[in-house]
């Protein structure tokens, strides 16, 4: 039985990859997927291992890991690099976490905000547009305002 991922046009690359041609065009560009020789009849043709790779490459993105920090993971791919990987990985692990504890600060912030929108009364100035704008409120000591300020 013929293995339908070898000899590929870049469509059918693409369709099994699960991403658009561009795509493909795009991480060619950017040296994560080679560009084969043209062979039969001048048409480039694609194999399993490169549908894996870009399998891959997508994998990584899921992973929050950017096409930089692909193409090294690409490079460490013979096996025999795993504490190299290893410490990309916990690097991530790391930028991840931080961007976790951003966000929380972010969430308690604006969900303050939120309540002190909703505790307005009549026509006066709306805590969160007030916060946005980086204006205190006339002898103010608004914590909320104060947070919203050192977010980053």
């Amino acid at each position: 039985m013929k293995n339908i991922f070898e000899n590929l046009t870049i469509g059918g690359f693409a369709k099994a990859a699960g991403v658009n041609v561009e795509t493909i065009r795009f991480y060619q560009r950017k040296g994560l997927v080679s560009e084969p020789s043209k062979h039969y009849g001048s048409i480039r043709r694609y194999t399993e291992t490169d549908v894996a790779r870009v399998r891959f490459v997508k994998s990584a993105q899921r992973l929050g890991f950017n096409l930089d920090e692909i193409a090294k993971l690409l490079r460490l791919n013979d096996g025999a690099h795993c504490d190299e990987a290893s410490l990309l990985a916990e690097h991530k692990l790391q930028e991840i976490r931080n961007k976790m504890t951003d966000l929380t600060r972010i969430e308690t912030v604006l969900s303050a905000l939120v309540c002190a929108c909703h505790a307005q009364k009549g026509n006066v100035s709306c805590p969160l547009i007030t916060s946005l704008q980086g204006e205190k409120r006339h002898g103010s000591t608004d914590e909320t305002h104060n947070r919203a300020a050192e977010l980053p």
